[in-house]
């Protein structure tokens, strides 16, 4: 890693790579990674988020979108277009990992990280990539993601996703239901919110799109739970940054709210 670099708590040796899947036909927000926040596209302030945080040996934007790619080279951010037919952020990220390593085999180790930016997350902070990587220091950690504390309003709310971990800080189960369910009432249980960022070592990446079907997966329309179904162990990490996944305008006023607040 470059000497730019050293705040990461992040120890391997490994590359670490970002990517920002960006796709602008969004169904319940359309366009919105290119939506104006407090003066700037939310790309902008995901990307700029992504920078500062100083973890990446690449960072980049994936997109199906000439629209979403002449932004970024505006903004002179490396951009590579896939394909408009994969379904996920995840599918986006495993196929710019299939290009580089396509393209300079010689320097895509299966150790690398690649790291899921939602585009969607204009909150983000440095921090919470600092977060993300630092399970990275045990070298049985495949794939990560992280969680901040659950607000009082998110904790019966389906659109907010829940996790519980074990006492080595892997996930149990993901859910959009109330979990831990706190059956007797006694009010001390606390309840994690998960914030949708991922890091895969290449290796687990490239397996992702093989992965047989989920039921679990299908049902609680979580991507994640296709590698618990599979036996694949996810470490996450606490923050204590809360962010807003943008996916309506209610959301892009609140996460504009934020960022006003922040100056």
């Amino acid at each position: 890693m470059s000497a730019s670099s050293n705040v990461s708590p992040n120890p391997s040796a490994d590359r670490v790579i970002g990517v920002i899947p960006a796709r602008l036909a969004s169904t319940r927000l359309p366009r919105k990674v290119l939506r104006e926040i407090a003066g700037k596209p939310m790309l902008a302030w995901v990307y700029e988020a992504a920078a500062q945080a100083r973890v990446f040996d690449q960072l980049m934007v994936a997109t199906d979108s000439d629209e979403v790619a002449d932004v970024c080279r505006d903004h002179e951010w490396q951009v590579r277009l896939t394909s408009s037919n994969l379904v996920s952020g995840t599918d986006r990220v495993h196929a710019v990992a299939q290009q580089l390593a396509a393209e300079n085999a010689a320097n895509v180790s299966e150790n690398d990280i690649f790291v899921n930016i939602q585009g969607d997350e204009p909150l983000l902070r440095p921090v919470h990539f600092h977060a993300l990587l630092r399970p990275f220091a045990r070298p049985e950690v495949e794939v990560s993601t992280v969680m901040t504390r659950c607000p009082s309003e998110g904790i019966a709310n389906p659109n907010t996703v829940k996790v519980v971990v074990d006492r080595a800080g892997k996930a149990l189960y993901f859910s959009r239901a109330t979990i831990p369910w706190d059956r007797d009432g006694r009010g001390d249980i606390a309840h994690w919110k998960h914030l949708g960022l991922y890091a895969y070592r290449k290796h687990i990446l490239d397996r992702f799109p093989a992965l047989p079907p989920s039921q679990l997966e299908a049902a609680e329309r979580l991507e994640q739970l296709r590698l618990l179904e599979n036996g694949i162990a996810i470490y996450v990490e606490p923050v204590e940054f809360d962010t807003v996944g943008v996916d309506t305008e209610a959301d892009l006023l609140a996460a504009a709210a934020v960022l006003a607040q922040r100056g």
